[in-house]
């Protein structure tokens, strides 16, 4: 199994890898697809069922897709290009797209959001065609957005989990204990085993500018959300706290009566700062997830910025880590909220944190393994239920707490020496199971939980 650390950590949009990201992928891929056929289109349509129907105005899944099928893409994303566009769109009902005639697209008749059953194959299922000139169908295609924006039709979906068909790595782990075997055979570690699979891949400039091009975009995206305040999209009236949190820690810092605790109100600053960039539709980076975007950076800067002796020459070996650890997660489990509730996202993120952290602290593979269990383990159960579909409360202090528990979890993890009763494999396994039992109400649908128990205005 190979998981690529940049399809880990993608670079995109906010506010959501599943619901924004992942149907603006699945429209680009579908005008690739439409550009191969033999006959003349006219017209696009779309429908969203599931969690993407359920949440997806909150989540801006009508807009991606819109912009997706005119031609955008998260990675390069232009926000007054995306502006433009809409409008042009709202007012000629048309798309131009390279490649293809002008396509016939009323965003009020041709865009669909089916609250029936959701498909088969996923909570975030669309379905993406084009028609002929007599408003026929004549090319239709499903897509399920799976979690960290990525995306799979249903037809690669049926072939299984594992769809990598690229050469065979050095060290092909589909489970922490195999991990653990292949680390104590070759005598390296695990961000060394899977900078190994990545260059059998990519040449080693390449890997080296892309793995600091995700730190430096992480990093920028907490400074943004440091530096901007004021009341986040959707109709919440939610307050930017960031800002105001982290000009008062500055104040405080250096004073003799500063509490100890207050190292978790730095973390939880950090992580803030990148959920409310990510909720007004900034740019972040999947860490595994939009909606978890936040913990990843924050125990990051954390590591940099507190911890005495750390070396940012060192942040590729903790990202490595922990794309290590978010593979097993996804291959085995669910990254997406949608599919196993918040557990899958903040709960993923906070077990690849603590690993990172702990390999940069000089933990052992087994110390490693242990703490992205620790931190795994006490986010079990965790429900996904953002009011008004929005991913704004809970989620932004939930970043913040799920740093800190990640640095808790590396913390103790360090403490031991790496033996310890539930392994990584059992509690991923666990959170799978967790996640099929779930209710529906309670997997991203804002159909329970806090979305309905808090005032929606």
């Amino acid at each position: 199994m190979f998981l690529s650390v940049f399809e880990m950590f993608k670079v995109g949009i906010g506010p959501s890898s599943s619901h924004t990201m992942g149907p603006m992928v699945a429209a680009a891929r579908f005008l690739d697809l439409l550009r191969s056929q033999p006959f003349t289109a006219h017209g696009l349509r779309a429908s969203l069922h599931g969690s993407l129907a359920f949440t997806g105005v909150g989540h801006a899944t009508d807009r991606a897709t819109i912009l997706g099928l005119a031609g955008l893409r998260p990675d390069t994303y232009d926000h007054a290009q995306a502006e433009r566009l809409m409008v042009s769109i709202r007012d000629t009902k048309t798309i131009e797209v390279e490649g293809l005639p002008p396509l016939h697209f009323d965003p009020l008749a041709d865009l669909v959001f089916d609250f029936g059953p959701a498909l088969s194959g996923h909570a975030n299922g669309m379905k993406l065609m084009a028609t002929d000139a007599q408003g026929d169908v004549i090319l239709r295609e499903t897509y399920y957005s799976i979690g960290g924006g990525f995306v799979m039709t249903e037809a690669e979906l049926a072939a299984g989990k594992d769809t990598d068909d690229g050469p065979p790595v050095p060290y092909p782990f589909k489970s922490a204990a195999e991990m653990l075997e292949m680390a104590k055979a070759s005598g390296l570690s695990i961000a060394e085993m899977k900078r190994a699979n990545e260059l059998s891949r990519r040449p080693r400039a390449a890997l080296d500018k892309g793995i600091s091009r995700i730190w430096q975009v992480m990093s920028d995206c907490i400074d943004r959300g440091l530096e901007h305040d004021g009341i986040l999209p959707g109709g919440l009236k939610v307050r930017r706290r960031a800002r105001g949190i982290h000009q008062a820690l500055m104040a405080e810092r250096g004073l003799n009566l500063t509490a100890p605790h207050v190292i978790n109100d730095w973390m939880s600053t950090y992580a803030m700062a990148v959920n409310e960039e990510n909720a007004a539709g900034g740019q972040v980076v999947t860490a595994p997830t939009n909606g978890a975007a936040g913990v990843m950076p924050s125990v990051i800067r954390y590591w940099l910025d507190h911890v005495p002796g750390a070396n940012p020459a060192r942040v590729d070996e903790f990202l490595l880590t922990a794309a290590a650890i978010g593979g097993l997660v996804k291959y085995n489990a669910s990254i997406s909220g949608a599919e196993a509730g918040c557990q899958a996202e903040v709960g993923s993120a906070a077990a690849m944190a603590a690993a990172g952290l702990c390999a940069v602290l000089g933990g052992s593979p087994e110390q490693i393994e242990n703490a992205a269990e620790i931190a795994l383990e006490h986010h079990l159960g965790m429900t996904c239920d953002p009011v008004k579909g929005l991913v704004q409360v809970p989620c932004i202090e939930r970043n913040g707490l799920g740093a800190i528990k990640a640095v808790s979890a590396a913390s103790l993890a360090m403490r031991g020496d790496g033996q310890h009763l539930v392994s990584l494999d059992v509690c991923i396994e666990t959170m799978r199971q967790t996640g099929a039992d779930m209710s529906e109400k309670y997997k991203e649908t804002s159909l329970g939980g806090l979305a309905v128990n808090v005032p929606n205005c």
